[in-house]
């Protein structure tokens, strides 16, 4: 009843819309309030504001209440909650018999006055400590700051977390408006009084069911700071609800974590129903999942369980492998400091070694240059001496043709013919004493012989550079000239880590490594020379002839095993090639037959010489060629004479003629030494077109024909390869031997025409000759040619003469 009188009053007060406004912004706080009630601990929940004295009884007037005194009395209520303390304890009880009003009645200045007296009698006695107000109150604040405490860590410790959040003046009035009800809304109240039923039910609930109190932490800060402590309120003090919480800064309360809590949800009416068949496929659908984890755990197990064994099985393989890595790694470091050392070295000392070599090069190449032009000179010297085309009267007294002084040059004519003469007596002397001076021709010896001041020159010369070479690693270790030790040190690495040598490609730098050190054992060896060494005698070839051949099993494409056909390639073949070209005499029968053994041992034991892309090879053979065709451009001379001249066969011009002759038929023989070495083509233009044809043949048709002739032909033919004409098909001989074909033909006429009229034993002694002539002609296949002599001096014994060749 007393409620309806008082919303009876209110409603003649407000209108009814502004009623109906305030009850909807009372339900949608009284939702976010449930809302905060789900989510947070049971601390967080405000109870009813009429359970915490919160909403008060406003006083009415019987009659006629404006608007304006309506409002007046909600400031007035306003301020009166604003005042009324929150705590409990004897001030809560005193406070309480102190405020008891009648319902409607406003309190007045005096009782205000009261209860603020009584509120700091209690502040004074410790009974009490007040909160803090809002920011908005400043009159409370300056009055609360200066009740503070000095002992601020005790109050700490006995803060409550749990308070109760002040309502703003809309809510206040939404609240006590929504409670009264109106007579146009009958069930409002019934509807509130279900409403904080079902809040309290909530709330003892949780507290059943939560089993620790959490700590508050408010969702929106309204600026509250406690300043002092005040007395712990049971939160079930007012619902009889048997749960404290603990005061904020006890040890206990510190220790419990905010994780702990458990949100309990708002029973709703609307759930679905609960039935078997949902709790078994629920069942089901978590075994599958649960199921299909362990699946997924099981092969990420297994995965990481052959990680782990392959890891294992790794580290004890590095750990059993890495026992010499680090010798391996000592040993390398050794041999490179070894070889940059080695490097250093010969890059000081190569330079002086190939100053001696082109010193000792020079020095054998001036003497030969000397022997060259002493016989191309004794040549011009005979062929002026006897020439018939030297017109006397027409030259200066003075002068000689050239414009030289006619008395130094036949000084020196006669000194170089005095010379020449003295040695060709020595010469003949020396064929008496062995016995070979019946089967020597005039031409066929070589005219090598020097003085004995270019001996002494030579020689001495010679001693200086041999002496300058010891001197080059005289100021160096053994180990850095020897070639013993240099190749102890690879062979060690090759032996203990032979990966890593051959990743180095050591066997590949060894022969240019060797090369200066073997070249300087070579700096005097000269295969031109009768007391040369052989070079597979000497030291440096011993040393590294088993090099990389040790009993285990031979690698594949191993470079060690052509070590020495390498080192030969680059160090003998280019020595050889400069003394080809600057030393070796082609009109030498010794020399040209030394220097082809030699060429023909590189080419029959090392393949490597004989392979056509080697650049060594083709060099050498470059400069044999080059030398061979100066020396048939330059000292092959055939001089002209009348017949007339040469009947006399003690004569100056006749014995010339017959020495040049001989000394051409001499080089062609040393031009054919080469066969197997040089080809067939290039010889046959060397030494048929270049030689036979231009020079020799000229010097039949000169000659006597006759005995004399025969046997000039019979040392030509001697001279030829008879492989030339082993293969040959049909009847005619290489095309290049045609002219030497007819010349033998007309001398076979010439002789039987000169037989006619002759007694019986010139023309038996002429048809022997003939004979002769056709067994020539048979010896180099010119077959045709035999037919046509033998059919024209009706020689039968053709088949005889051709078998018998």
């Amino acid at each position: 009843k007393e409620t309806e009188e008082v919303f009876k009053v209110k409603k003649s007060s407000y209108s009814k819309k502004i009623v109906k406004q305030l009850k909807k912004e009372y339900k949608e706080d009284l939702e976010k309030s449930k809302v905060r009630t789900e989510v947070n601990s049971p601390t967080d929940v405000e109870p009813p504001l009429e359970k915490t004295g919160q909403i008060k009884d406003i006083g009415q007037e019987d009659g006629t209440a404006n608007s304006e005194h309506g409002e007046e009395e909600m400031e007035v209520e306003s301020e009166k909650e604003e005042e009324k303390p929150k705590a409990g304890g004897a001030f809560s009880s005193a406070l309480s018999s102190l405020n008891v009003l009648r319902p409607g009645e406003i309190p007045d200045a005096a009782f205000i006055h009261a209860a603020r007296k009584k509120r700091q009698m209690a502040r004074e006695l410790g009974d009490f400590t007040p909160v803090d107000s809002e920011p908005g109150k400043g009159r409370l604040v300056r009055e609360d700051e200066n009740d503070a405490s000095d002992d601020e860590d005790d109050d700490e410790k006995r803060r409550i977390v749990f308070t109760v959040k002040e309502k703003s003046q809309r809510q206040k009035i939404a609240e006590e408006i929504g409670i009264e009800g109106s007579d146009d809304e009958a069930l409002v109240a019934g509807e509130q009084d279900e409403e904080l039923s079902r809040w309290e039910q909530e709330q003892i609930r949780k507290g059943i069911n939560i089993p620790q109190a959490c700590i508050y932490q408010p969702a929106e800060v309204n600026n509250l700071y406690y300043q002092n402590t005040y007395q712990t309120l049971s939160y079930g003090s007012s619902y009889g609800i048997p749960y404290t919480y603990a005061a904020y800064g006890s040890s206990e309360t510190k220790s419990q974590k905010t994780d702990n809590t458990v949100p309990f949800k708002t029973p709703s009416n609307e759930m679905t129903p609960v039935t078997i068949d949902l709790v078994k496929k629920q069942l089901k659908d978590r075994l599958d999942s649960m199921k299909e984890l362990h699946k997924a755990n099981r092969q990420q197990y297994t995965k990481h369980q052959q990680s782990r064994e392959d890891s294992t099985k790794a580290i004890e393989r590095l750990e059993g492998s890495s026992g010499g890595i680090g010798e391996q790694y000592k040993f390398l470091q050794e041999m490179r400091g070894y070889v940059q050392d080695l490097l250093e070295c010969f890059s000081e000392k190569v330079p002086l070694i190939n100053e001696l070599e082109s010193a000792m090069h020079q020095l054998y190449k001036q003497r030969a240059s000397r022997l060259v032009q002493r016989r191309q000179d004794d040549i011009k010297d005979e062929s002026s001496e006897f020439s018939s085309h030297s017109n006397k009267a027409l030259m200066a007294p003075n002068l000689e043709s050239f414009g030289r002084d006619r008395v130094i040059y036949q000084e020196q004519v006669k000194r170089r013919t005095a010379e020449r003469e003295a040695r060709r007596a020595r010469r003949r002397q020396a064929r008496e004493q062995t016995g070979k001076m019946a089967d020597h021709l005039e031409g066929l010896s070589s005219d090598d012989e020097e003085t004995s001041t270019d001996v002494t020159n030579f020689n001495m010369e010679r001693d200086r550079i041999l002496k300058e070479s010891s001197k080059v690693f005289e100021d160096v270790l053994e180990s850095f000239y020897s070639i013993d030790c240099i190749k102890s040190q690879f062979e060690a690495w090759r032996s203990k880590y032979f990966a890593s040598y051959k990743d180095a490609y050591i066997g590949l730098c060894l022969p240019k490594l060797f090369n200066p050190l073997i070249r300087l054992q070579l700096l005097i060896w000269t295969p031109l020379e009768g007391k040369c060494r052989d070079f597979e005698t000497m030291l440096w070839f011993e040393s590294l002839l088993f090099y990389g051949c040790e009993e285990q099993e031979q690698v594949k494409d191993d470079a060690d095993i052509s070590l020495l056909p390498t080192i030969v390639e680059r160090v003998v073949l280019p020595k050889l090639t400069v003394i080809s070209e600057n030393i070796w005499d082609p009109f030498s029968t010794t020399q040209t037959s030394r220097m082809v053994a030699i060429v023909q041992k590189l080419v029959d034991g090392y393949p490597s010489v004989v392979n056509a892309e080697n650049k060594n090879t083709q060099m050498l053979l470059k400069a044999l060629l080059l030398r061979m065709r100066r020396t048939l451009d330059d000292d092959v001379f055939m001089p002209l004479y009348p017949k007339n001249i040469l009947e006399n066969k003690n004569s100056g011009p006749y014995l010339f003629f017959q020495r040049q002759f001989w000394s051409s038929v001499k080089l062609l023989g040393n031009f054919l030494q080469w066969y197997g070495i040089l080809s067939n083509k290039t010889l046959q233009e060397l030494s048929i077109d270049g030689l036979l044809n231009r020079y020799i043949l000229m010097a039949f048709q000169n000659s006597e024909y006759g005995e004399d002739s025969i046997k000039k032909a019979q040392s030509v033919i001697a001279c030829f390869p008879k492989q030339w004409f082993a293969n040959l098909k049909g009847d005619k001989t290489i095309s290049q031997l045609e002219n030497f074909c007819r010349y033998l033909v007309h001398l076979a006429d010439t002789i039987y025409r000169n037989s006619i009229g002759c007694s019986d034993v010139e023309k038996r002694n002429a048809r022997e000759h003939i004979k002769q002539v056709i067994k020539l002609l048979a010896s180099i296949r010119a077959l045709d040619h035999a037919v046509t002599v033998a059919n024209d001096h009706n020689v039968k014994e053709l088949k005889i003469l051709i078998e018998g060749k």
